[in-house]
């Protein structure tokens, strides 16, 4: 079943605050591996499709270390 526009926008909020409660001020690549260790052992795997569906047409408004993380994700699913 396809995602809401509003299911969507909650995906990515919450994508982003993860890479917020997880930055502990360290860079980008360090706060993205937090990242999509956290996504690939706790998200389902229809959200971690579409999010890196959503990356792939553009990813706006996805944060540095979120869009890092993922890149990571689509790479070990592959």
């Amino acid at each position: 079943m396809p995602m809401t526009d509003s299911e969507l926008k909650h995906l990515i909020k919450m994508a982003n605050q993860i890479s917020d409660n997880l930055s502990r001020s360290d860079d980008a690549e360090t706060t993205a591996t937090r990242v999509a260790d956290h996504m690939i052992r706790f998200w389902a795997p229809s959200m971690k499709a579409k999010i890196i569906e959503y990356l792939n047409a553009g990813g706006k408004g996805l944060k540095e270390p979120t869009r890092l993380a993922v890149q990571q994700i689509s790479a070990a699913s592959n």
